[in-house]
């Protein structure tokens, strides 16, 4: 059954999405504050299919939960619902490594159909190109976006919405230089000249995926000035 971790200190709030989660099938179980969340996820977030988060928590803020997460080298999808709607806390949940952002209050129907697209990791966000690819070979890895799957020599990496929005992307351009106002645009929804160094957060992560040697990659490219391009 498809886990969600709901972590919200508001008792009324996590009840009412563990019940309305559960309505649809979901397995639901609640941390109501950030330290239990971050112990939790650091220890056993292969086990979590998808997080909801809130910003303002006790014992940790919601940003350090999803900061000590993905350093720990999980990249299980997090859906941010939160009372803060400020450009700059929106950016800066996506660099921390959210993969979406909905400000309360919310719509219920909106929140599920999130949940609902980043647990298929088959939505494409921003994409306007829905085209089913194939299998794309990258050196020594082979990416199946229909399953949102990266295989590795070392095993099978499950890709987050926006991880595999970026690769889609640059591998559709098939080696050209994609600039980071584009990738800003078109995977994230953000305004191309929003400062943010989103996309060179994910990329680093994703060289970790696919290059023998990330610190000199040779497939997934930096273009000074410019962008990224993917030589396959």
């Amino acid at each position: 059954m498809t886990r969600v971790l709901v972590v919200e200190d508001e008792e009324h709030l996590a009840e009412g999405l563990r019940f309305n989660l559960e309505a649809e099938g979901y397995q639901v179980e609640i941390a109501s504050d950030g330290l239990a969340a971050a112990e939790l996820l650091t220890a056993s977030a292969r086990d979590v299919d998808l997080v909801i988060l809130d910003l303002m928590l006790p014992g940790l803020l919601g940003f350090e939960v999803l900061r000590r997460t993905r350093a720990a080298g999980h990249y299980v999808p997090v859906l941010i619902l939160t009372a803060k709607d400020a450009n700059e806390d929106l950016v800066r949940g996506l660099e921390e490594g959210a993969d979406d952002y909905l400000t309360k209050p919310f719509r219920l129907d909106e929140l599920l159909a999130r949940t609902r697209g980043l647990l298929r990791r088959r939505r494409w966000d921003g994409v306007a190109d829905e085209t089913p690819l194939g299998p794309i070979r990258i050196g020594v890895a082979t990416l199946h976006p229909d399953r949102f799957e990266l295989e590795t020599p070392e095993g099978v990496v499950h890709l987050t919405t926006r991880e595999m929005g970026l690769l889609r992307t640059l591998a559709q351009r098939d080696g050209e230089v994609v600039t980071r106002g584009e990738l800003l645009e078109s995977v994230w929804g953000l305004r191309p000249d929003t400062r943010t160094r989103v996309v060179d957060s994910f990329v680093v992560r994703l060289r970790r995926y696919i290059e023998p040697d990330p610190s000199r990659p040779r497939h997934l490219l930096s273009v000074r000035g410019h962008g990224y391009r993917l030589v396959r």
